[in-house]
């Protein structure tokens, strides 16, 4: 009975989760494009209904929540279910896909099918041997083991986190900062719309002259037609002066102008964004987020220095932030309290806050780089690529935030996962971390170089 019970509360769950996915996928992502697949609308719920699953089962780990062998039936369950999807379902469709958008391949099913098949068995090629130069298995796994696929799911999902957060380390406290607002004034702005404005009427009066120029033609082609033959007629239609003016030189100078006026329109956009910022950083809303870029800056340079220090002595956490803090606040400070329930309290907020800075940082790029690159043909594509990121983004999240659990709270989650080797996830992660923060660093400070204030200066 309590087992039944335990899997309405799962199943109910993930109706609530599936829902959200759906209302995101419709809200968000789709929102400026009419959605012609239910399919990818489909694997995009289902696949953030199981990684959202798997974040709800840790959080009733911590807080003991469903019976331990509920618990562990539905870690078995939702981990195979998402390596389904990440490894043969995901995979396929995207494949589908874009055989579906070359132009060359034939609107016939079974040749889509066939292709299909063959670009997904070379997709399971290459994810196989990507765990190769890994030490991510105990030698005693089998080929087919569940380790197998967690392990190569998780260098990749682990890759990724580590890219964004160093990126997201570097850009949040440049993003907030005031001390990075770039200094624009008015006349700044009014001098670039005037630069704006003359290259518009340059080009619209080389597109006069362009069109002059083609009436002049077609006159002279009518004039020679009547009086010359056709022989006057090719020769004055064939000709790329009319009336004095080259036009093919004429479009050439036009195109310029469109290009320099282009970039004068982006560069206005970005100075009157500037301005904006400039508001807003006064406000207390921008004062707040002002302090809290200081604060991610501090959080930017230990991450780093200690992604740095442990790559350099080869070192991995461990014991958790918490069991750690209980040992100083206890030997240490001497202070007296219930240990275990505030163990407990602690970690809770400490996974949730996780879990949910996670999900949103992650859901929030991803629309972010939807938009930037999506089309009406490759929307499909692109958003079951994406559910494919979150997916491996989200196993690998499991793998690490296992670290921030005192060892009480998973014991299940390392049992279902497997003999993984855990400290080399770490330490890839402390690796691909440092990379990503110096180029972001190297990156921001070329761009803010490159600003248009620097250049008017």
């Amino acid at each position: 009975m309590s087992f039944l019970v335990d899997s309405f509360v799962m199943l109910f769950s993930q109706v609530l989760f599936f829902a959200g996915g759906w209302v995101f996928f419709l809200k968000q992502l789709f929102r400026d494009y009419e959605v012609h697949q239910p399919v990818v609308l489909l694997v995009f719920s289902v696949t953030f209904s199981l990684c959202c699953a798997m974040f709800e089962l840790i959080i009733f780990e911590i807080l003991g929540i469903l019976d331990t062998s509920s618990r562990y039936f539905h870690w078995n369950l939702f981990l195979f279910s998402i390596l389904v999807f990440l490894i043969a379902v995901l995979p396929f469709y995207i494949a589908y896909y874009v055989v579906s958008n070359v132009r060359f391949v034939p609107h016939r099913k079974d040749v889509k099918v066939l292709l299909t098949c063959g670009a997904w068995t070379c997709f399971l090629y290459f994810f196989w041997k990507i765990g190769d130069p890994f030490p991510i298995l105990s030698p005693k796994h089998g080929i087919f083991s569940i380790e197998q696929c967690i392990g190569r799911v998780g260098v990749i999902g682990v890759t990724l986190m580590a890219l964004l957060s160093g990126f997201g380390a570097v850009n949040c406290p440049y993003t907030y900062m005031s001390y990075f607002v770039r200094h624009v004034s008015e006349a700044d702005i009014q001098s670039s719309e005037r630069r704006l404005m003359q290259t518009m009427d340059m080009i619209v009066m080389k597109k006069k002259r362009i069109a002059l120029a083609k009436q002049e033609g077609l006159r002279q082609a009518s004039t020679a037609r009547s009086s010359g033959g056709i022989w006057g007629m090719l020769k004055s239609v064939t000709s790329n002066t009319s009336g004095g003016e080259n036009i093919g030189l004429l479009q050439q100078e036009t195109g310029a102008l469109e290009e320099l006026g282009r970039q004068l329109f982006l560069e206005t956009v970005d100075l009157n964004n500037t301005v904006e910022r400039i508001r807003y950083s006064k406000t207390f809303k921008g004062r707040y987020f002002n302090f809290l870029g200081y604060f991610f800056s501090m959080y930017c340079v230990y991450k780093t220095f200690m992604a740095t220090v442990n790559i350099i002595f080869d070192r991995v956490g461990k014991k958790d932030p918490i069991t750690r803090g209980t040992e100083i606040a206890v030997n240490y400070l001497g202070i007296q309290f219930d240990v275990k329930f505030w163990s407990q309290q602690i970690s809770f907020l400490l996974v949730g806050i996780i879990i949910v800075t996670s999900i949103r940082g992650l859901l929030l790029t991803l629309t972010r780089f939807f938009y930037a690159i999506a089309s009406s043909k490759s929307s499909n594509v692109i958003v079951l690529c994406l559910a494919q990121i979150m997916g491996m983004y989200f196993v690998s999240s499991v793998l690490l935030i296992r670290m921030n659990m005192p060892p009480e709270y998973r014991s299940i989650i390392t049992e279902v996962l497997g003999e993984l080797q855990f400290n080399f996830y770490h330490r890839w992660f402390d690796v691909i971390f440092l990379v990503s923060a110096l180029s972001s660093i190297g990156f921001l400070y070329i761009a803010h170089q490159q600003s248009p204030e620097k250049q008017m200066s």
